[in-house]
């Protein structure tokens, strides 16, 4: 089906369209733009240069997809924003770019709903299926694994990685990483436990949620050294695939995790 571009949106003719695309008026689409099949470009949304997204895209009115970083060390370099299929990108929101020192792209995966007045900055890296609320805010350079979700007004530092299946509290601010199936929550987070409201929405069985429940305890609430209360945790639990990429992940931190509420 041929796409609907209304007459008084302004897309470059070097942006390139896919089909059965609706572009609404005052639209602005620049060039170096690609957008797949089945998007919708709301009035009054923008799409910048460098910008490249997959099928059944909706960007509402008003919001800004692929901006020039905030970073005092942009120089107008060619980076980009990558977005996958069938995210929802709500009004004032505001996406942008990346940065030759972040390797030079954001990447968002699919299905992910950025509500109103959301900000995703430069070469942050997103999974599939993430929930961001009213005014959630992710510095540089985070990465946020699938279906995660941050709460109204959260903010998370830059550098930061939230973990696949984790919940950030509202108006919480998340200096460290927090690990796979956690809940955190606070003004200076800590991590309240699992994210059990989560874990029975992906139909976890009781096994599973009784074994995140004891690495909750062994991480944040007993005398047991990490190391070794990771160790301990691939022994007891190592039948989970779910405790094996919460200890790998634990492992893997540079910024260190949060502590406990």
């Amino acid at each position: 089906m041929a796409s609907q571009i209304h007459p008084n949106a302004f897309v470059s003719p070097k942006a390139q369209i896919g089909e059965d695309v609706v572009i609404g008026p005052c639209a602005v689409i620049e060039e170096d733009v690609i957008i797949g099949d089945r998007c919708r470009i709301d009035a009054f949304a923008s799409v910048k240069r460098f910008t490249r997204m997959g099928s059944g895209n909706h960007i509402h009115s008003y919001a800004l997809v692929g901006g020039e970083p905030q970073d005092l060390k942009f120089a107008g370099e060619e980076s980009w924003l990558e977005m996958g299929d069938d995210n929802n990108v709500r009004e004032f929101a505001t996406l942008h770019r990346g940065t030759e020192g972040g390797g030079g792209l954001t990447r968002i995966g699919d299905g992910n709903l950025f509500m109103a007045y959301t900000h995703v900055a430069h070469d942050c890296q997103l999974g599939n299926e993430i929930v961001m609320s009213n005014g959630a805010t992710l510095a540089g350079h985070v990465s946020v694994q699938d279906r995660a979700i941050l709460a109204g007004l959260s903010a998370v530092h830059q550098f930061v990685r939230i973990g696949a299946y984790a919940f950030v509290g509202g108006m919480s601010g998340i200096s460290q990483d927090l690990p796979p199936y956690m809940l955190a929550v606070g003004n200076r987070a800590g991590v309240h436990g699992p994210n059990l409201v989560g874990l029975r929405r992906l139909q976890a069985s009781r096994e599973l949620i009784a074994a995140l429940k004891g690495a909750f305890r062994l991480i944040w609430h007993s005398d047991t050294p990490r190391k070794e209360a990771l160790e301990q945790l691939e022994y007891e639990f190592g039948t989970f695939p779910e405790i094996l990429g919460f200890v790998e992940f634990i492992r893997s931190s540079e910024r260190g995790i949060l502590p406990a509420d």
